[in-house]
C-alpha cells in the first residue's frame, strides 16, 4: 500500500504508527514533495468517490489567496480544482492511503486506516 503524507501532520504519524503496530507493508509518498500528477489526483479521487473540493484543505493560507471558497464546485470546474490542489499539494487532505487492492481512504482516522489492513487469519 501506499500513504501520502505530511510529516509535520500529527494525523500522518498516528496512521503510520497504526500501520507499523499492525505490521503493515507500505511506502510512504511525501506528498509535499512529490505532489501527484492531475492524472494521478483524479484516479485517487475515483477511488474514493469524492470530488477534489471534498478533499481541499481551505483553512490553508494558499486557499484563501486563491479564493477556493467563492469557486464552483461542479462539474464544469472539476479540473480547475484539480490543478489547483496539484500547483499546491499542501490543500489536499491528508493522509490518503492506497491499499494493494486499490481500496483508498483519507486515513483521518484509526478506523479509517484499519479498514485498509488485510484481515488476519483467523
Amino acid at each position: 500500500m501506499e500513504i501520502w503524507i505530511n510529516p509535520d501532520c500529527s494525523k500522518c504519524r498516528s496512521a503510520l504508527s497504526l500501520l507499523d503496530e499492525q505490521g503493515a507493508g507500505y511506502t510512504v509518498r511525501h506528498y509535499l514533495e512529490e505532489p501527484p500528477t492531475e492524472q494521478e489526483l483524479g484516479a485517487v479521487l475515483a477511488r474514493l468517490g469524492l470530488e477534489p473540493w471534498d478533499v481541499a484543505r481551505l483553512g490553508e493560507p494558499v486557499a484563501r489567496e486563491l479564493g477556493l471558497d467563492s469557486w464552483e464546485r461542479d462539474e464544469a470546474h472539476r479540473v480547475r480544482w484539480i490543478a489547483a490542489l496539484t500547483a499546491n499539494p499542501v490543500l489536499i487532505q491528508r493522509p490518503i492511503i492506497t491499499a494493494d487492492d486499490g481500496t483508498t481512504v483519507v486515513a483521518r482516522s484509526p478506523e479509517a486506516v484499519r479498514s485498509v489492513l488485510p484481515e488476519s487469519p483467523g
